[in-house]
C-alpha cells in the first residue's frame, strides 16, 4: 500500500513515527509524502496545548476531505489521553493509543463500524518496559533521532505527557550502541538523542545507568556522527556531566533547558524542583564551562497565578542570561492536569501579549548569538533541502545555527568548515573554506559577550 504520515509535535514523537515507517516499508508498503494520493494516511498527534490539538484534527480533516476513500489511522498522545474526540470525526478508522502502535500493521485496509473495535488502546500507567522497534527510517539521510528513553515521573502540575506516556523506561545501553552504529553505518552524520524525559536515562536499568554512561560510550566510539542532545532537566546536570561535555569531541555544544518560569513562587506551582537563582548559576555555568555553546529554553506564558511582577521577574532573568533562543509556549490547561484547576487563571488576551513579548526576546537573544560568530569558522553539516529564497544549501552547525552556503551537491551530508560571512537578524550564511585555508586557532566566546 502507498501510505503516508504526517508527524506533530516533540523529537520522540518524531522517532516514534520513523520507527514505525521503517517497520511498515520492511512489510512491503511505501511511504509517500502527506500531501500525495494514498491508499493510507497515518497521523501522529501532540497533545501538548490546545493548539496541538487543534492541529491534529485540522490534519485529520484535511486527508479525509482530500482523500474520502482512504483509510485513515490516527496514533500518538492525543489518541492516548482523548480519544473520543478523534472517533467522533467521520472518515476516522481507527484511533490508536501510544501503547498500541504496534498492531498498527495489522490493521492496514481494515474497516469497521463498530467504535469498540475502531479504538486500540490501553492503559500507559503500568508500563516498564521500554517498546524497542525497528531502527527508524528517515528520508533525510543526514541526521536521525534515536529514542532511548520514555515516559516520565514528574508530574509537573500543567504536563498531561505522563498520563500519555507512563513512567520512565530506557533502552538497554548496549541497544542505543548497537542502534547507533547502524544509524551510522547507513550514513546518518548526527544522531539527536531524544526521549520524554532524556536526563532520567538509565536509572531504571538493572544494573542502573546514566545519560552520562550513554553519552560517554558514544563518545568512544570510532564511527564518523556527531551527537546531539534533545531536551535535558536542569536539576540533572551533574558535576560530572558537565566536565564530561566540557571536553567532549563528539556531543555537540548545544544543549535545550526548560525554564518555564523565572518567578520562584510560579516555579513552585508549577512542580518544578528548583529556583530561578539555581537556574541562572547553572547557565552560566555551563556557558563557562563549555565552548561556544548554545543553550536554548522553554518558558510558558500566562500560567495561573502569574501576575505582573512574576512575568517581569521572568522577562527579567531571561534578558539577562546567555542564551541562544527560547521556545514560548501559551499557557494551555490541560483536562485532567492540576493546573487545569488552580486559581488565577490568566485571561487569554494577556497571555498573547506575554508570549509575544517573550518571543521578541527571544529573537533578540537570538541574533546576538548569531551575531558573535560572524567572521568565525564554525563545523556545518550540509543537509539536502535547499532554502528556498536564495537556492543555497542549508546546514546546522553543532551549537544549532543554521548556515546557508554555496557549494555544490557533492558536500551534502558531509561536515565542512564554514567561514561565517554574513549574520542578518536570524539569517546566516558562510563560505566553504578548503583544508589550506582552515585556520584552527580561533577565539572562543565567553559568557559576558552574549550578556550584551
Amino acid at each position: 500500500m502507498k501510505i503516508a504520515m504526517a508527524t506533530l509535535g516533540c523529537k520522540t514523537n518524531q522517532s516514534d513515527a520513523a520507527s514505525l515507517a521503517s517497520e511498515l516499508v520492511f512489510q512491503g508498503h511505501e511511504i509517500v509524502p502527506f500531501r500525495e494520493a494514498a491508499d493510507v494516511y497515518i497521523i501522529h498527534t501532540c497533545t501538548v496545548t490546545q493548539k496541538t490539538d487543534y492541529q491534529s484534527r485540522q490534519l485529520i480533516r484535511r486527508s479525509i476531505a482530500g482523500n474520502p476513500g482512504a483509510q485513515v489511522i490516527v496514533t500518538g498522545c492525543y489518541a492516548q489521553v482523548s480519544p473520543e474526540p478523534l472517533l467522533s470525526i467521520a472518515g476516522v478508522d481507527f484511533v490508536v493509543g501510544v501503547g498500541e502502535r504496534g498492531k498498527i500493521p495489522g490493521i492496514l485496509g481494515s474497516k469497521t463500524e463498530r467504535k469498540e473495535i475502531r479504538l486500540l488502546s490501553s492503559s500507559v500507567e503500568d508500563e516498564r518496559c521500554f517498546d524497542d522497534t525497528r531502527l527508524p527510517l528517515f528520508a533525510e539521510r543526514t541526521r536521525a533521532y534515536l529514542k532511548v528513553q520514555d515516559g516520565c515521573n514528574s508530574f509537573c502540575s500543567y504536563c498531561i505527557v505522563p498520563y500519555a506516556r507512563g513512567r520512565n523506561r530506557s533502552l538497554p545501553l548496549e541497544r542505543a550502541i548497537s542502534k547507533a552504529r547502524d544509524l551510522s553505518s547507513q550514513g546518518f552524520k548526527e544522531i539527536i538523542l531524544t526521549g520524554i524525559h532524556l536526563g532520567t536515562y538509565g536509572g531504571d536499568l538493572v544494573p542502573a545507568h546514566s545519560l552520562l554512561h550513554l553519552v560517554r560510550a558514544l563518545e568512544g566510539e570510532n564511527m564518523d556522527f556527531r551527537v546531539r542532545l534533545s531536551s535535558v532537566e536542569p536539576t540533572e546536570f551533574t558535576p560530572a556531566l558537565i566536565d564530561f561535555l566540557a571536553g567532549a569531541k563528539r556531543v555537540c555544544p548545544h544543549l535545550h533547558i526548560p525554564l518555564q518560569s523565572g518567578d520562584d513562587g510560579i516555579l513552585q506551582r508549577m512542580n518544578r524542583n528548583y529556583s530561578s537563582a539555581l537556574f541562572e548559576a547553572l547557565v552560566n555555568h555551563l556557558v563557562q564551562a563549555i565552548p561556544d555553546l548554545a543553550i536554548g529554553l522553554d518558558v510558558i506564558a500566562g500560567f495561573p497565578g502569574e501576575d505582573e511582577k512574576a512575568f517581569e521577574n521572568t522577562a527579567n532573568l531571561i534578558a539577562k542570561l546567555p542564551i541562544a533562543y527560547l521556545h514560548v509556549f501559551p499557557f494551555s490547561a490541560r483536562k485532567g492536569t492540576p493546573a487545569a484547576g488552580f486559581s488565577g487563571q490568566v485571561p487569554s488576551g494577556v497571555i498573547k501579549v506575554r508570549g509575544q513579548a517573550l518571543r521578541e526576546l527571544g529573537e533578540k537573544k537570538r541574533r546576538l548569538f548569531y551575531g558573535v560568530f560572524r567572521g568565525r569558522n564554525l563545523k556545518v553539516l550540509v543537509e539536502s533541502k535547499k532554502d528556498r529564497e536564495s537556492g543555497m544549501l542549508k546546514g546546522y552547525s553543532g551549537n544549532y545555527i543554521p548556515v546557508l552556503v554555496q557549494a555544490g551537491d557533492e558536500h551534502i551530508h558531509r561536515e565542512v568548515e564554514v567561514r561565517v560571512t554574513e549574520v542578518f537578524g536570524e539569517n546566516v550564511s558562510g563560505e566553504i573554506l578548503s583544508p589550506q585555508r582552515i585556520q584552527r586557532s580561533q577565539r572562543i566566546i565567553g559568557p559576558k559577550q552574549l550578556y550584551d
